[in-house]
């Protein structure tokens, strides 16, 4: 059964940086794509990153990129999302997602992947 658990978030004010990681159980990251995603208050979710770790390909929403970057470890099956100069407009639960390879880049603003555990709560605020 695959799982995720996503841990890492917390309050951070503006300018700051905070480091996700989403463990994956029930199957081997190399072999799909493995996506960040975000809600916030009365918005719906969107894709914020997604990385496919057998090839390298990454793809980042446009408002985060520069400032954003996706990893993977093999290793320890895990998937980190490095956040750095935050801004308010970053508050949101985040969560991690996977789906077939091909979906990264192409379906990262898609609601189509499997969406994983209950998230973790980022709030930029001063």
């Amino acid at each position: 059964q695959r799982q995720f658990v996503e841990s890492g978030g917390g309050l951070v004010q503006p300018g700051g940086s905070l480091r996700l990681s989403c463990a994956a159980s029930g199957f081997t990251l190399s072999s799909l794509a493995i996506g960040w995603f975000r809600q916030a208050p009365g918005k719906e979710r969107e894709g914020v990153a997604c990385i496919v770790s057998e090839s390298g390909r990454t793809k980042y929403l446009q408002t985060v990129e520069g400032r954003f970057t996706i990893s993977s470890d093999n290793v320890t099956n895990t998937v980190y999302l490095q956040m750095n100069s935050l801004e308010s407009e970053d508050t949101g639960v985040y969560t991690c997602g996977g789906g077939p390879y091909y979906y990264c880049p192409g379906a990262l603003t898609r609601n189509i992947w499997n969406y994983g555990g209950k998230g973790t709560l980022v709030t930029v605020s001063s």
